[in-house]
C-alpha cells in the first residue's frame, strides 16, 4: 500500500491493449474530458469525507501489519494529480516548483516508502493545503484545455488511450484506489466506516 504498484503502468502497449487513439474526435474528446472532471469531483469528495472522519493526529501511524499511512496518502496523491492533470497535459513550469517541491515529489512521489517520522514531513493541514492547491488549479488547467491537445500521445500512466486524455481519465482512478486505502487504514485504526 506504501508503494503506488500498477502493474500494467509497466507493461509494454500494443496495438490490441488499449482501443486507437485516432479514433476519438476532438468533440468525443471533450466529452469524455466533462465527465472525466466529474468524475474527478466525486473522488475527491469522497477521499476529503474520508480524511475529516480522520483524527489528525492518527495521520501518520502505521497500522501493524500494513505498510503505508494516511498522511503518505495524501501526499502521494497531490504529487499524482499533478502528474496526471499538470505536468502530462502541458508540461512542468517554473511555479510548479513552489506547487510541488522535489522534496515533496521525493517523499510521496511513486516507488517512495511512508514514514511515520514527522519532523521531515508537512503537517496535516499543510499537506491539506497542498493537496487542495493542486487540485483547484488541476481542474482549471483540464477545464481549458483544448480538446485537439486531449488527443496528444502521452506514455503511461494512462487509462484507455495512450493520450493526455488517458492521463486525466486515469487521475479518478487512481484517486479512488487510493481512498479505499485510506479507508482500509482507517479501519485498521480502529475507526468506523464512513458510509
Amino acid at each position: 500500500m506504501g508503494v503506488c504498484y500498477h502493474s500494467a503502468m509497466n507493461a509494454p502497449q500494443t496495438s490490441s491493449d488499449s482501443p486507437a487513439s485516432d479514433s476519438v474526435s476532438p468533440q468525443s474528446a471533450a466529452q469524455m474530458l466533462t465527465a472525466a472532471i466529474g468524475q474527478i469531483r466525486f473522488a475527491r469528495q469522497y477521499t476529503l469525507e474520508l480524511l475529516d472522519a480522520t483524527p489528525k493526529d492518527q495521520w501518520f501511524e502505521i497500522p501493524d501489519g500494513l505498510p503505508s499511512n494516511v498522511a503518505w496518502q495524501v501526499g502521494h496523491l497531490t504529487v499524482s494529480q499533478y502528474g496526471l492533470l499538470m505536468f502530462r497535459i502541458r508540461g512542468r513550469q517554473p511555479e510548479d516548483l513552489e506547487l510541488i517541491p522535489g522534496k515533496f515529489r521525493k517523499t510521496y512521489g511513486r516507488g517512495t516508502t511512508p514514514s511515520c517520522e514527522t519532523s521531515s514531513q508537512p503537517s496535516p493541514d499543510e499537506l491539506l493545503e497542498r493537496f487542495d492547491q493542486v487540485f483547484q488549479k488541476g481542474v482549471a488547467e483540464i477545464e481549458a484545455v483544448a480538446p485537439d491537445v486531449l488527443l496528444e500521445p502521452v506514455e503511461m500512466p494512462y487509462a484507455a488511450y495512450p493520450t493526455k486524455l488517458g492521463a486525466v481519465l486515469f487521475c479518478p482512478l487512481h484517486e479512488h484506489l487510493h481512498a479505499g486505502q485510506i479507508g482500509m487504514l482507517r479501519r485498521a485504526l480502529g475507526l468506523d466506516p464512513i458510509r
